[in-house]
């Protein structure tokens, strides 16, 4: 059992049979009365977002979740599809819960995936990636006093704005969390 103080943000919990994993947690203080936990969670089976209140005092049955690391091979219209690299066992994770975080995705690339029961719920993206830049704008020279960004088209169709000496052909490192431009790729 869980303490509902104890949820502090990637802990997870099983609540009415389903689980959930906690983004954001906040502790309210009342004078006299006793302490609201709220938290901001996320359906690990449905990937929906939503925020929940508990008291102080209350319990919570615990979940146990695991990562395995897998390779991404490839995605179709409803899945995203993950091989283990040792047992070459493919693992199918529905676009609906990895949501906006599926066009970070490259081919090849090593995830970690956190299963429930032996079902994939979600993939783990690094905060960062390098994507490479199809298509762009040349920049003009002169307008350099300030950051003036210009729209570039990325590998995975993706539009972000970029600064003016980013070419097509570069490779830039892309925030996963935001999907903003961070830096240029070395």
């Amino acid at each position: 059992m869980i303490n509902a103080t104890d949820l502090r943000a990637g802990v997870a919990f099983l609540l009415n049979g389903k689980p959930y994993q906690v983004i954001k947690y906040t502790l309210i203080k009342m004078g006299r009365g006793g302490a609201v936990v709220k938290v901001t969670t996320r359906n690990l089976e449905s990937g929906s977002i939503e925020e929940k209140s508990f008291s102080s005092n209350a319990s919570l049955a615990g979940v146990n979740t695991y990562k395995k690391k897998l390779q991404f091979l490839y995605k179709n219209s409803t899945d995203c599809v993950f091989m283990d690299a040792k047992t070459y066992e493919q693992v199918e994770v529905p676009l609906a819960v990895l949501g906006e975080s599926a066009v970070f995705l490259n081919e090849g690339e090593n995830v970690d995936v956190l299963f429930y029961d032996d079902k994939a719920l979600l993939a783990i993206l690094p905060p960062k990636v390098t994507m490479k830049v199809v298509e762009s704008d040349p920049g003009v020279k002169g307008n350099s006093a300030t950051n003036i960004y210009k729209p570039a088209v990325l590998e995975n169709g993706l539009n972000i704005k970029v600064p003016l000496f980013i070419k097509v052909g570069d490779k830039i490192r892309v925030d996963t969390r935001t999907g903003e431009y961070v830096e240029r790729a070395k």
